[in-house]
């Protein structure tokens, strides 16, 4: 069932989308049906109808690892597009639980503190993702004192 999934998910059509819809109902706790269910909302623009889906597959079976993190990001970055802020944010937070290096997941929560107006604490979380992927020679340079500056935006001499 997983692999049929996948395979219609990536079909990308509005089919495809509606068997999803068909096989996540007769598999309610298959997570990875639910994951691709809510993938394949998502990649249509029907953010609202891919959430519930994600939140299925974050309490169902079978998720490798690498889908489980997908699931984090998917969901995290859905409710901040839903207007969801506090639910992106405790979504993100628990996914970097999980994965505490992941720089995407970083990423959207970086955009969604700046939606509750923490901005000097997203553009903290964004410069330090730059400092520890960008492979740019002056960035990496300068890496030390942008990390110290991405938790003393403020300071002043």
């Amino acid at each position: 069932m997983s692999a049929e999934a996948i395979r219609l998910r990536e079909q990308g059509t509005d089919e495809a989308r509606l068997r999803l819809i068909e096989l996540a109902g007769q598999h309610p706790k298959d997570a990875v049906i639910a994951y691709q269910t809510a993938w394949a909302h998502d990649a249509a623009g029907l953010e609202a109808e891919a959430a519930p889906f994600y939140e299925q597959a974050l309490i169902g079976e079978g998720l490798s690892t690498e889908d489980r993190h997908g699931v984090f990001v998917g969901l995290g970055s859905t409710y901040r597009v839903l207007g969801r802020y506090d639910e992106s944010l405790k979504t993100l937070r628990r996914g970097l639980d999980e994965f505490p290096d992941d720089a995407a997941l970083k990423t959207f929560l970086a955009m969604a503190l700046y939606n509750v107006g923490e901005a000097r604490e997203a553009a903290g979380t964004l410069l330090k993702v730059l400092s520890a992927t960008s492979s740019d020679t002056g960035v990496q340079r300068y890496r030390r004192a942008v990390e110290y500056y991405a938790d003393h935006l403020d300071d002043v001499e």
